[in-house]
């Protein structure tokens, strides 16, 4: 069922979160230190071995594509909220460097899009996973 997704994706948040605070106590920072970075490894990790280990159904296969489509998009938007107020009171040197990372990033992703050509050939049918094993 799709809301196994959903489950796997809370189960990844929470141990994230927690490893991440684990992380900025053991560094003397009193803040989450990669703990969405964290939850987004535990999630394409637990994905994986579900998936190879026959574990996890198709329907749920796509509750974690969504989830974990939409999860990164939110986090994002959350955390450069955040930093908005420090760019700007940093002055030219925020503006500069933020408006350089995003055309890098833009560059970056539609390289790598075209140099790994998954958009044309993914396909979520059991008969492309079995030409391709």
């Amino acid at each position: 069922m799709i809301i196994y997704g959903t489950a796997i994706l809370a189960i990844c948040h929470l141990l994230g979160d927690y490893l991440g605070n684990t992380l900025g106590l053991l560094l003397g920072v009193k803040a989450n230190v990669g703990g969405v970075a964290i939850s987004m490894i535990l999630l394409i990790l637990a994905k994986e071995i579900l998936m190879k280990k026959g574990y996890l159904p198709q329907v749920t296969q796509f509750g974690v594509l969504y989830w974990s489509g939409m999860y990164i998009p939110i986090v994002v938007a959350m955390s450069a909220g955040q930093n908005v107020v420090a760019a700007l009171s940093g002055g030219m040197v925020g503006i500069i460097v933020a408006v350089t990372s995003l055309i890098g990033t833009v560059f970056v992703i539609r390289y790598l899009n075209r140099m790994s050509g998954d958009y044309e050939t993914y396909s979520w049918s059991i008969e492309a996973k079995e030409k391709t094993a």
